[in-house]
Parts: C-alpha cells; structure tokens; sequence
C-alpha cells in the first residue's frame, strides 16, 4: 500500500508566493504613480520658464529629473524594507515635495535680474537648497525604515522620547530672543547661519509617548462619571492627563508666542485621547480648554500686556487686518489678495506677483502658489494632503495592535491639523502662525521630521498590510521584530 501524495506545494509555500506577488503588485503601482507625479512636476517646472522667460530651456527637465532619482531611490528601499506598506503614500507626498523645489526654483528666477535668468543655475537659490534637503530628508527616512523594522520597538523608548519631546518644546522659550525668535515667534535654535526648529521633531517623539502611556490608560479614562446631553462624560480625577497638557500647551502660547504650535500639540493629544476611548466628550472638553485658555491669554494680553502683548497683537491683526494694511496687517492683507487675484484657475505657473508676499518661501507659500494655480489648483493640493491622511487612517485601522493603531492615528491627524492651522492662518480663519505648510515650505527641519512621519506611517502600514499565514494564524513579522507584547503592553485591538 503506498502512502498517499503529498501535494507539489505546501500551504505554507503557496501563501509565501502570494505575497511575494502581492508585495510586487504594491510596489508596481507605487512606482507608476511616483513617475507620473514626477512627470507633473517637470510639467510644472517647463510652464513656469515659459512664463517666466518667454521661452523653456533645454535644461528644465534637470531638476525634476534630480528629485526624480532621490524618489527613486526610496522607492526602492521601501520595495525592500517595507514591501506591504501602502503604494499612495510616496508618491502622493514626492509630488507636493517636487511641486514645493519648483515654486521655490520659480522664486530664485523672480528675483534675478532678467538678462540672468536664462542662465541661472539649476541647482542655485533656495530651491537649490531646498533639493539638497530633500535628499537628507530622504536618507532620514529610509534610515529609520532600516533601523525601524518593526514600530512596536519604539514604545520601548516612550519615556525618553516624551522628556526629550518635552525639552524640545521648551527649549526655544528659554533661549534669548536673539538666538531663538523670528517675525514674533520663538520657535528656532539659530547658531550662526545654521539654524533649526525643534518643534518639529517634538511632535513625533512625543506622539510616541501619547501612543505609549494611553494604550495602558484608555480603559481608565474611557470611564464615565455621568451623562449629559447624550454625551457620557469622564470622572473628574481622570481629567490630569489632559490639563497637563493643557497648561503645557497654554505655556507655548505665552511664551513661544505662537497660536499654531500650541494648538498642534494640544490637539494631537486631545485626538489620540479621542482613539483611545471613543469619547466625544474629550474633544468637547479639549475645545473647551484650548478655547478658553486662548481667550484667557487675549484679555490678558490686552490688560496686562508682557508676555501676553504678542498673542493679543496677532489675535487683533486676525480681527481686522485693514485697518493697518502698510504696517501690522500687511503680511495677511497681502496674502488675501494673492488668494483674491488667483481667482478660479490662477494666473498661471510663473506668471504671479509671490515676491509681494513677505516670507513668501515659509508661512505664506500656500498664497504664493495659490495666486498661480488658483481655486481649483489649491483644491486639488488639499485633496492630496487629504489623502495622505486617510491613508495613515487607514493604516491605522488596518494594524494588528493598539500602539500602532493610536500611533498612526495621531501622526495622520497631526499632518491634518498641521494643514489646517497654516491653510486656516492664511486665509483668515484663525490668527497667523508660525507653521509651516507640510512638504511644500523652504526649511530643512520641517522637512525632515514630515519625511520621518511618512516613514513611520509606512512601517505601520507595512505590519497592518503584511498577509497572515495560512498556518496558525501568525503574522509575518519582519526579520528582528520584537514579540507581539512588549512590556506587559494589552494587545487588543482597538475599534475603528
């Protein structure tokens, strides 16, 4: 009698192939999309030096072609490092990264004098500069790609990246002015000509600890002490957390002078407390602090004055800019008419007025481009940060464990919130910030820690894509991954 056949491929074999194939599949159509958004890119480069110089010259497609193989080359880290990870996401912000080097490169040609912008270097001025920070950026991310094979092995640091979140948010307070505050707002560390915001980096690591410390406290403030209106609302003891946080951000306002930072921290701790517990009431009582504590500081700053006097000032520009349009207002007054003079499609790649908008490269190059590229072109740049944020969202509820799923949670919302403050500033919804708009603005800090953000996001996309097996039920782990648990931390997963 002879034994039964066993079959040419085991389960196990079979499953391997498929996400081999899978992972192809991902990285294929990532590759597609990021050649297309370079195509756009040098689209854009060639419209600009038709409008500029009345002609393109044969050189336009240099610099598109240098951001082009810096993508590349991350591209092809991550088809190695993280081959399930989302195929949106680097295309998505190479394009908004390609876009910000070529308005930045318009600006280097604006300010030339016309018989020398034809032969202007390529790789000269700021977005010259700019490129050069792209590829640190780059190498940054696909460093921590390497370092990082698996996201849950940070938590193990969440405590000394909160205390170092923490310093380096106070730091620039502390600094004399001189060193550290530009245009109002101590946000920077300057040290001759070298020079960089702390901030930036602040909110990743502490977003790290917020991710850590509420996977172990979400039961306990999910708790509710009573309802009212159909809200169940927290216990009173269980409010620490948050008006920690809350003085914190309320100290950033004061004495960094700067409505946007404040905002941005508290927020993404009030948003990760919101995935944790599902608790509208949170973001009820996170409006309500943050609101408060804002109008507090205003009436202060116009009775007392001191540290105050610098929110109040912006605070009454934001009511009514006009009336000081030559002096206080005019960096706002300005960009609202480039937004105005842009009207529904703009007034053409390189054909727009950017120099009359101060600090035109940092806060305000969303009008800049805006006067350019119009209505529909500012439309069509939020939908690609919109969705560069579903897609961290949709990481999020795709990973297996809760730390993941808080930690991509509050990156994606950060990103948005960032978007929100520096669109919202801009365009007289809020008072003016000192932020900087994401993957478009000069600057190497902001630059690098959003190049940071997306590589996490894409780690933690690649464990919540990664397929399981079809024995037991485990997950493919990358090589060098920790356990499923790591310090006692719970494993539930936590609704979407």
């Amino acid at each position: 009698m002879t034994a039964a056949a066993t079959p040419a491929t085991s389960p196990a074999t079979a499953d391997e192939r498929s996400g081999v194939r899978l992972a192809r599949s991902r990285r294929n159509a990532e590759l597609s999309l990021l050649l297309l958004a370079m195509a756009m890119v040098a689209a854009y480069g060639a419209m600009v030096e038709a409008n500029v110089l009345d002609t393109i010259t044969p050189t336009f497609w240099v610099p598109a072609a240098a951001i082009t193989g810096v993508f590349l080359g991350i591209h092809l880290v991550i088809r190695f490092l993280a081959p399930f990870a989302d195929p949106v996401l680097l295309p998505a912000v190479a394009l908004l990264n390609g876009l910000g080097v070529g308005f930045l490169h318009r600006l280097d040609l604006a300010k030339a004098a016309p018989e020398d912008r034809a032969d202007l270097a390529t790789f000269a001025g700021t977005g010259g500069r700019q490129l050069a920070w792209t590829l640190v950026s780059v190498i940054l991310a696909g460093g921590l790609l390497a370092l990082m094979r698996d996201h849950r092995s940070i938590s193990r640091y969440a405590y000394t990246l909160g205390l170092a979140g923490i310093i380096l948010v106070m730091l620039p307070a502390v600094l004399p002015a001189s060193i550290s505050e530009i245009n109002g707002a101590k946000l920077w560390v300057r040290i001759g000509s070298f020079s960089i915001q702390p901030g930036e980096f602040a909110k990743l690591a502490l977003l790290v600890f917020f991710a850590y410390y509420l996977v172990r406290k979400r039961e306990v403030l999910s708790l509710a002490s009573h309802r009212f209106l159909g809200i169940d609302f927290p216990r009173g003891r269980d409010l620490g957390p948050v008006l920690v946080v809350w003085v914190i951000s309320l100290l950033v306002l004061v004495f960094e002078k700067d409505l946007g930072t404040s905002l941005l921290y508290f927020g993404m701790f009030v948003a990760t407390v919101y995935i944790a517990t599902e608790r509208v009431s949170w973001l009820l009582i996170g409006l309500v602090l943050f609101f408060g504590g804002a109008y507090l500081a205003y009436v202060l700053g116009r009775s007392v004055g001191g540290p105050f006097a610098n929110f109040y000032l912006r605070a009454d520009i934001w009511l009514d800019p006009f009336a000081k349009p030559y002096d206080e207002g005019y960096q706002l007054v300005q960009g609202l008419l480039a937004l105005g003079s842009g009207g529904l499609f703009g007034a053409g790649p390189g054909a727009g007025q950017p120099l009359l908008l101060p600090e035109v490269q940092n806060d305000f190059i969303f009008a800049g481009i805006g006067e350019e590229i119009g209505l529909f072109g500012l439309s069509a740049l939020l939908v690609i940060y919109l969705l560069i944020v579903e897609r961290g969202l949709r990481a999020a509820l795709a990973v297996r464990d809760s730390f993941g799923k808080l930690l991509a949670g509050g990156l994606a919302f950060t990103l948005a919130l960032q978007v929100f403050v520096i669109v919202g500033g801009i365009s007289k919804l809020i008072p003016l910030t000192g932020q900087t708009t994401p993957f478009l603005s000069a600057g190497g800090s902001s630059l690098m820690a959003n190049w940071l953000l997306i590589a996490v996001l894409l780690r933690v996309s690649d464990a919540g894509r990664r397929p399981v097996t079809g024995t037991g039920g485990k997950v493919n782990r990358p090589a060098g991954g920790p356990p499923e648990q790591l310090h006692g931390a719970p494993t539930e997963v936590i609704k979407p």
